[in-house]
């Protein structure tokens, strides 16, 4: 029997098994592992279990140690460098002119190795990029060719339902999609509606395809000829999900009926038919038995107002008489005082006289001479004469 523990890399990465050897390990510790590219950082998934009916897997790496402090800091030193190295690559595809998308790049936890993932239609000559990439790295480099698919879950994203892509958060395997699975569905074949962000059929349209199967096949198919109340249908449309189907009968009239009423050939449930008769036959209902609680349901209510209560409306009634009096009385006031309180209408000013007119006017060509003043002579003071 092996003893294997479950490891992936990445957040929704794969699960790969390794040989613990003799560590005591849990779900969620950080241990370095030995892989094809080198030692790399791992997430432990599952604890350590034993291969019981499973063939041994082949090539199985051993789980190194546990990580420590210094790796962890370590690696994370490194990580905050590989958009510098993203960015110096870009700038060199750009000078070769190379017809490739780069997606990411990727330290190794140890920084002995950088990974550089890009997508592209066919091959690609990279060498003379790998040559300028290690000369100023000064590491090894590697190139590593992907899909669509595998970039959509490397950038990550939100999907049409507007949540976070399922191959980012927890699909760790891609499933073969085919367009058979949207129309056992019922799904429009809209490209926009049943495609992902990668520009492939979405992931999740295998999710419910097998209970769609195992639900349709109770269910008669499109077209099939059926019975009903007596009367010839057909079947037009499946309701899945509802386990219920639409007919058409030959007077062009549709109905939604459920599988039990199709099985039984009626349209109406038995307790629905029970309902009818009872109430055709209401002789055949049991008759209520009368107890002593049911003694005068039926006598006319006798008038409960007593006649301190008619006094008292009475009362009521003469004192809003009194209040609306009194508003009227208040209101009336009021408008008299603001009569009062209006100014009276100002009088008419005087329209100012005209000037009177000169009785001796100047003779033509001439103007008139202004009559000059005569200033005030001054009195000599007793000063002036003694000087």
């Amino acid at each position: 029997m092996i003893r294997v523990v479950a490891i992936k890399f990445r957040v929704a990465g794969r699960h790969y098994d390794f040989n613990p050897k003799e560590l005591e390990l849990e779900t969620g510790m950080t241990v370095i592992v030995e892989t094809d590219r080198g030692r790399a950082l791992g997430i432990v998934v599952a604890p350590p279990h034993e291969l019981e009916d499973e063939p041994p897997p082949k090539d199985l790496k051993n789980v190194v140690r546990i990580a420590t402090p210094q790796d962890l800091n370590l690696a994370a030193g490194y990580a905050a460098r590989e958009e510098e190295a993203y960015r110096f690559c870009l700038e060199r595809i750009a000078e070769r002119k190379l017809e490739m998308k780069l997606v990411r790049a990727e330290y190794l936890f140890d920084g002995s190795k950088i990974v550089f993932y890009f997508t592209a239609d066919g091959r690609i000559d990279f060498r003379e990029l790998v040559k300028d990439l290690a000369h100023h790295f000064h590491t090894r480099i590697e190139m590593r060719q992907i899909g669509v698919r595998d970039e959509a879950k490397l950038i990550g994203g939100l999907g049409i339902c507007g949540r976070e892509l399922c191959c980012c958060t927890f699909l760790t395997e891609f499933a073969p999609v085919s367009v058979k699975m949207a129309k056992e569905q019922g799904l429009a074949l809209n490209p926009t509606k049943i495609s992902g962000q990668c520009g492939r059929l979405l992931c999740c349209l295998a999710y419910e395809f097998e209970t769609y199967g195992a639900l349709k096949k109770r269910m008669p198919k499109c077209g099939r000829k059926v019975e009903l109340d007596g009367r010839d249908a057909e079947v037009i449309e499946q309701q899945v999900i509802a386990q219920k189907v639409m007919v058409r009968f030959g007077d062009g009239k549709r109905q939604t009926v459920t599988l039990e009423q199709l099985e039984r050939g009626v349209t109406t449930s038995p307790d629905e038919n029970s309902e009818k008769g009872r109430e055709s036959n209401p002789s055949e209902s049991p008759p209520a038995q009368r107890g002593n609680g049911d003694r005068g349901r039926n006598r006319p209510q006798r008038n409960r107002r007593s006649r301190g209560g008619e006094r008292k409306k009475e009362g009521d009634q003469e004192k809003d008489k009194d209040q609306s009096q009194n508003q009227n009385q208040n209101q009336n006031q009021k408008q008299k005082q603001k009569q009062k309180q209006k100014p009276s209408p100002k009088p008419a000013a005087p329209t100012p006289k005209p000037p009177p007119k000169d009785e001796n006017p100047p003779p033509d060509g001439e103007k008139r001479r202004r009559p000059r003043r005569r200033r005030p002579r001054r009195k000599k003071s007793p000063q002036g004469d003694a000087t």
